[in-house]
C-alpha cells in the first residue's frame, strides 16, 4: 500500500465505520474488525518505548484512538511522544474529541478523523 493512498484508505475506512463509542476498548475493537476484514495488515497495542503502547500500526502510520474524557493537551503530548518513534511516519488521531491536530507533529504528517460521522 502506497502510503499516501494508505493514509487516506484507512482514514475512509474509519470515517465510514459505525464503531462503538461506549467505550475505547469497543472502537478499538471495531476498528481492528474493519481493518481485518478489508484485508488491511496491522499491528496491535504496538509498545513504541516502555510506557507508549500505540493502538494499531499500519506499516508507518500510526493510529490511536481517544474518546471524550481525555485531556486534549494530554492526548498532544502522546502523539508527540509518538511521532518522535522512527518507526512511526505518520499519525492518524481518531476520536470523538471536538480538538484538530496540526499538519504535522515532530515533522510527521498527522490526520485527524471525527469518530461517529457513519452514524449521522
Amino acid at each position: 500500500m502506497a502510503v499516501g493512498s494508505g493514509i487516506q484508505t484507512i482514514i475512509g475506512l474509519i470515517r465510514s465505520a459505525k464503531i462503538d463509542l461506549s467505550s475505547e476498548k469497543r472502537a478499538q475493537a471495531d476498528v481492528e474488525q474493519v481493518l481485518t476484514q478489508t484485508g488491511i495488515a496491522f499491528e496491535r497495542e504496538l509498545p513504541l518505548t516502555d510506557s507508549d503502547i500505540i493502538d494499531f500500526m499500519v506499516e508507518d502510520i500510526g493510529i490511536e484512538l481517544k474518546l471524550k474524557g481525555a485531556r486534549k493537551k494530554e492526548v498532544y503530548r502522546q502523539l508527540c511522544r509518538y511521532a518522535r518513534h522512527p518507526r512511526v511516519g505518520s499519525l492518524i488521531l481518531a476520536s470523538n474529541l471536538s480538538m484538530g491536530l496540526p499538519a504535522q507533529i515532530e515533522g510527521k504528517d498527522a490526520y485527524f478523523v471525527r469518530l461517529g460521522e457513519a452514524w449521522l
